[in-house]
């Protein structure tokens, strides 16, 4: 936890702006027996992050023994340093409601929840979940998900080939981002064991934001994380052209415009806008006057 912190901040300074959270983990990070310990270990690095550190916790599932001592002691203690709260192993709106009356009680009533989707009742449920106001964002569990059906689904499908091939777990990770993409959250994907192969990354990351819907996506090792961010990063010829766009159109104050042949008009100003904004916080490279925008 301590060097994906210390990583946060070196990609920060370079970037010019802080590319990836951190998640101190307690669901899986915890050792048996030792859960309030590691929970106040959480609080304390929480605590002691740098300011703009984007800093994270995941406690156990709302049904686990451990689950309302940690949102106590992280959320009470540390709350107003966190960026969100992740929740694992949702089911259910109910088991939104009972995230957030804990967090209530903490007294962190503003942070927002990110949930884990790791069964197929829960990707059927997606939709109504991804509709609760304190929900901002889902993630999709692979590993879970494919355990959940009883060895119907092969192990294969937890692979980096076959993840993107069969037809149930491509189902459940298009019906998830469908989910978040018509309630205004963010879809994330789940990460990838391979770490060692990145042009293999490089490709599931590409497939994941391209074809699958996604705009973020969780890393397992540090050298994940600048492909992910490249891969999920508008390309430099996007951009001019995001940017040709927008300046045009803010010069005309927003009535329809043409560039390069083709008629542009508030749909794809949307659009064009998005790109300078995945642009913005990948740290890529902006105008002086389009890096403004996001200071006023």
């Amino acid at each position: 936890m301590k060097k994906s912190l210390q990583l946060q901040a070196e990609l920060s300074a370079e970037f010019g702006t802080c590319v990836f959270d951190v998640t101190l983990d307690c669901e899986d990070g915890a050792p048996v027996g030792g859960e309030a310990e590691h929970a106040a270990l959480v609080t304390e690095l929480a605590l002691g992050a740098p300011v703009g550190a984007r800093v994270a916790a995941r406690v156990h599932p709302v049904d686990h023994p451990h689950f309302d001592a940690d949102v106590a002691q992280i959320a009470g203690q540390a709350g107003q340093r966190l960026c969100h709260l992740m929740v694992p192993k949702v089911e259910s709106v109910a088991d939104v409601g009972r995230a957030v009356a804990a967090l209530d009680a903490a007294g962190a009533t503003m942070l927002p929840l990110h949930v884990l989707i790791e069964s197929p009742a829960a990707v059927h449920r997606a939709f109504d979940i991804a509709a609760h106001p304190r929900v901002a964002s889902l993630s999709f569990g692979l590993m879970d998900f494919v355990s959940a059906h009883g060895g119907a689904i092969p192990a294969s499908a937890m692979t980096l080939a076959g993840q993107f091939s069969h037809p149930h777990v491509l189902r459940a990770k298009i019906d998830m981002a469908a989910a978040c993409h018509a309630h205004g959250k963010v879809p994330s994907h789940n990460v990838v064991t391979e770490f060692k192969d990145l042009p293999a990354l490089q490709n599931a990351v590409r497939q994941a934001a391209s074809t699958l819907g996604y705009t973020r996506m969780w890393s397992i090792h540090p050298d994940q994380i600048r492909p992910i961010v490249t891969a999920f990063s508008p390309a430099e010829a996007e951009i001019d052209t995001a940017v040709a766009i927008i300046e045009a159109a803010a010069a005309a104050d927003w009535a329809p415009v043409q560039h390069e042949g083709r008629l542009h008009d508030r749909a794809s100003y949307r659009y064009y806008w998005q790109v300078i904004e995945r642009a913005h916080h990948t740290g890529r490279a902006l105008p002086e006057m389009v890096r403004g925008w996001f200071l006023a």
